[in-house]
């Protein structure tokens, strides 16, 4: 089945905001490589602004149902933080537009980056909770909740959207060194998360 006009100019958005930024893409290259007059661009989203806002409320819709179908599965502590890195690596693979998206959108004196926190601004609190939660159950490093996400949040997706660096360096990264970089990570962050008592024994 073809994919509706809007859908289409959305999928292209994303993926040029994303790989190119927002600076770098104009709608008349969008419009030449969706083989559509600009016109019709400008009939479903008014300007250049209003398409960047609606790919950025697309995108962020994607990635609260990816990750709060990640945190439904009921997994605790160390195992919980495990699996999601491996959504972002997984993400940073299969669509690495998402991620640089979000690095697009989140660069310093962004316009844009009060829209998409408040998009991402239930996950987010849920994402706090839960590291209250298991720090005060003991199965993570007890610390201030909000900074240590704010930290993985960085950590995580700057080593994941590396990949993406790779790639507009002409380096395709293997599925052995994507593979390596997320067990690096995993391994630091089980040690900086890691309780007291676990820490002790190691």
């Amino acid at each position: 089945m073809t994919q509706p006009t809007r859908e289409r100019i959305l999928t292209a958005a994303l993926r040029a905001y994303g790989t190119d930024g927002f600076a770098a893409t104009s709608l008349d290259a969008l419009a030449e490589q969706l083989g559509i007059r600009k016109q019709t661009i400008l009939y479903w989203f008014p300007s250049k602004q209003a398409l960047f806002e609606a790919v950025i409320d697309a995108a962020a819709l994607d990635l609260v149902k990816l990750f709060e179908a990640e945190a439904s599965r009921g997994l605790t502590g160390l195992d919980q933080v495990e699996a999601i890195v491996g959504q972002v690596f997984r993400l940073a693979v299969r669509r690495p537009e998402l991620l640089g998206l979000v690095r697009e959108v989140t660069r310093p004196g962004s316009l844009s980056v009060d829209r998409l926190a408040q998009q991402v601004a239930p996950a987010f609190d849920r994402a706090r909770n839960f590291l209250q939660r298991e720090m005060d159950a003991g199965r993570l490093h007890r610390s201030d909740p909000t900074m240590l996400l704010l930290s993985m949040y960085s950590t995580v997706v700057g080593v994941a959207t590396e990949l993406e660096v790779q790639r507009a360096m002409g380096l395709a990264p293997t599925l052995r060194t994507t593979v390596a970089r997320r067990q690096e990570l995993i391994r630091f962050l089980r040690a900086a998360l890691a309780p007291q008592v676990q820490r002790g024994r190691n």
